[in-house]
């Protein structure tokens, strides 16, 4: 049995619908992430779980317990909200035991469980500092060890590193999922971010308009999308319409833009569909391949290339590491290649799907 399950949750705000019969299990101790663009109803699924918005319908249920009937500040919930809600005028000891001391917690085990605590996220030696006098990163550390202090079964986490610059959202990261790790906590994280949800997540729940649109590992999400959104959102994908001539055990066969082009078994109907294809899985050589075009946009990365190629089936996005040579100019052919085991056929925008297997 899961130990949190969601069961067709649902919730209405009068005629919008913001989640929409949302299903997907959570197992003990492991790190999940919701997923999706800003409007998908992540937040208000995670607000449901912590008791702040009612159900309109659906269950929610945690380890065999069903949350509708328990209010918000008995669920023993732990929640790192993305300003981090400190108390600026206690100390980071004072914040951190605040969860304790309501609790009427017995002094000597909230000054075991508080040393614990900061002891967990590295941050003793700042136990008698403000918050004000703390950067992005501590403070983000102070929330967390606030959180963990009671013990609680289900860890949330609204946007816990939106605040933080690129190279400090990086460390955090690493950080992050390293306490996750030593408190054995089951998280819960909600995060429009999808470097972030991939490099942290156990699992991620990937969700549009308020519903699921895939449940998966990180890898199986990036690497086997089921549709078009999951594709084109989660990383860079050249996303394009094809018809599927014929499929079989051998492989299918397409056709795109009078381009005929080889790629998986696919359990699909004939007729339209889409192709996928990640910029990092196609190649350029200065001649034959699969595709010849001409490189219209460049871009450094540093330790990349960004190349925009116009071919006869449209522009191509290229993703090349930077091996410390030139690549190609400006109005410079090129040819490009893949693997026809990478390339992803999915189904086509309204047209039924009979097991789609990629």
């Amino acid at each position: 049995m899961a130990f949190l399950q969601l069961t067709n949750l649902t919730k209405r705000y009068g005629l919008i619908t913001a989640v929409d019969s949302l299903s997907f299990s959570v197992e003990r101790g492991s790190f999940v992430s919701l997923l999706g663009p800003s409007g998908c109803g992540k937040t208000t699924t995670l607000q449901m779980i912590a008791g702040f918005e009612d159900v309109s319908d659906g269950q929610i249920t945690l380890n065999g317990r069903d949350l509708a009937s328990i209010p918000a500040r008995k669920r023993g919930l732990g929640i790192v909200f993305q300003t981090y809600a400190l108390f600026m005028h206690m100390t980071v000891a004072e914040n951190v035991a605040f969860g304790l001391d309501m609790r009427k917690t017995p002094k000597p085990e909230i000054k075991r469980r508080m040393t614990a605590a900061l002891d967990l996220v590295h941050l003793s030696h700042l136990a008698d500092r403000y918050p004000r006098a703390m950067s992005g990163g501590q403070r983000q550390r102070v929330a967390l060890a606030r959180a963990l202090v009671i013990e609680p079964e289900l860890l949330l986490l609204d946007e816990p590193l939106s605040n933080l610059d690129a190279k400090l959202r990086e460390e955090m990261q690493l950080e992050l999922r390293r306490i996750q790790r030593e408190a054995g906590v089951t998280t819960l994280m909600v995060t429009h971010d999808q470097s972030e949800a991939l490099a942290l997540s156990d699992k991620v729940i990937v969700m549009e308009k308020g519903k699921l649109k895939q449940d998966a590992a990180p890898f199986d999400v990036y690497e086997h999308p089921k549709n078009s959104f999951v594709s084109s959102f989660i990383g860079k994908s050249n996303n394009l319409p094809a018809k599927l001539i014929s499929t079989s055990e051998k492989g299918s066969v397409l056709d795109c833009g009078g381009l005929t082009l080889h790629g998986p078994a696919v359990n699909l109907m004939t007729g339209p569909v889409e192709i996928a294809m990640r910029p990092e899985r196609i190649t350029l050589g200065p001649q034959d391949g699969k595709l010849s075009g001409t490189v219209i946009e460049r871009i450094f990365l540093g330790d990349q290339w960004l190349m925009r190629v116009e071919t006869m089936i449209g522009a191509l996005m290229v993703l090349r590491p930077n091996s410390g040579q030139p690549v190609a100019d400006l109005g410079e052919t090129v040819h490009l290649d893949w693997e026809e085991a990478h390339l992803r056929i999915l189904p086509a925008e309204g047209r039924p799907v009979t097991g789609l297997s990629l």
